[in-house]
């Protein structure tokens, strides 16, 4: 491993301040980064320690919640507010890692993790776009059952590990942001960038940028609602397919719907074009089937991950088949 600076973060300020030179981190549980750094995948020759920085669940005036970058997932899912009003984001963060991951890694960390490609761990022996921009992508050619078919480009098809963005997507999460110009908020669903020429570029933070927070806008519809995770194990494994949704009726039509797909695209992928063809529709399993088709309609797999359309498209029916059977 190589050697690092440690320095503790008194504040946001304080932290990217601390972070400011090149090959700075920042650390909050170090579930994730740790693991990289013994595997040579992350250098850093310094770790800005966030972990005693926002650490709170707190309502907004108005609706909504505040989650700390630095509240751990456990948290989060225990929290009263979250499991009444957002039962989706309870139940993803349940159904991701382990009890003992999940009472360590934040929000933050969870939502800036790395791939889990094997290819991009592999330092010595596989080529990675993502690990070093040009080398290549064995992922196209070599095991890529869990690999994405949204958003993926030539130069890269590796998806986003996280089952709580997945939910915090469909909630129309915003993060709020600190950098050395100042603070912004910005959508969760804009944080992340697809990989097209670039995969080495995950996010569109600036250097030094910290989260430290994320919002809950208020949403009647969010208390209805669930999150499905498909994989090939019931503990402590990420998944093929994953779909947090929403859904409001009146009248027996559908007035407002949320779909968001994990295990599919390089970040949590909002299926707006499915969204807006249910609006208004009798709340069938042949609307949820014509909207799944077209979330999948630009899907592009390689031969490990062929079944993944289908596995998604029948899982968007069951979810939304489920919400729509608890609304009547």
């Amino acid at each position: 491993m190589t050697p690092f600076d440690y320095a503790r973060a008194s504040s946001a300020q304080d932290a990217v301040a601390q972070a400011r030179r090149a090959g700075a981190k920042y650390l909050g549980a170090g579930t994730n980064l740790v693991d990289l750094m013994r595997e040579g995948v992350e250098t850093p020759d310094r770790l800005v320690d966030v972990s005693g920085l926002s650490r709170r669940v707190e309502p907004i005036d108005g609706g909504g919640l505040l989650i700390g970058a630095a509240v751990s997932n456990t948290a989060v899912a225990e929290d009263a507010a979250v499991r009444a009003d957002y039962p989706a984001l309870a139940r993803a963060i349940l159904s991701g890692a382990s009890a003992q991951i999940r009472n360590m890694a934040t929000v933050g960390g969870n939502i800036l993790q790395r791939t889990r490609c094997t290819y991009f761990l592999d330092v010595e022996g596989a080529a990675c776009n993502k690990r070093q921009p040009g080398q290549g992508c064995d992922a196209l050619e070599g095991f890529n059952r869990g690999h994405g078919i949204l958003g993926v480009s030539p130069a890269c098809i590796a998806t986003h590990p996280s089952d709580m963005c997945v939910a915090l997507a469909a909630f129309d999460a915003v993060v709020h942001l600190a950098g050395a110009n100042g603070r912004r908020h910005l959508p969760l669903v804009d944080l992340h960038r697809l990989p097209g020429d670039t995969p080495h570029l995950e996010t569109v933070l600036e250097p030094g940028e910290l989260i430290t927070a994320v919002e809950l806008p208020p949403q009647a519809v969010a208390a209805r609602s669930t999150y499905r995770k498909v994989r090939d194990r019931a503990s402590y494994a990420f998944a093929l397919v994953s779909v947090a949704a929403t859904l409001e009726m009146a009248a027996g039509r559908i007035t407002d719907v949320r779909i968001a797909l994990g295990g599919v695209a390089p970040k949590p992928w909002r299926a707006r074009e499915a969204e807006a063809a249910l609006i208004g529709a009798v709340p069938e399993q042949s609307a949820f089937a014509a909207a799944a088709d077209l979330a999948l309609s630009a899907a592009r797999t390689r031969p490990g991950n062929a079944f993944k359309p289908e596995l998604a498209r029948r899982t968007i029916v069951a979810v939304l088949s489920d919400l729509a059977g608890a609304e009547r």
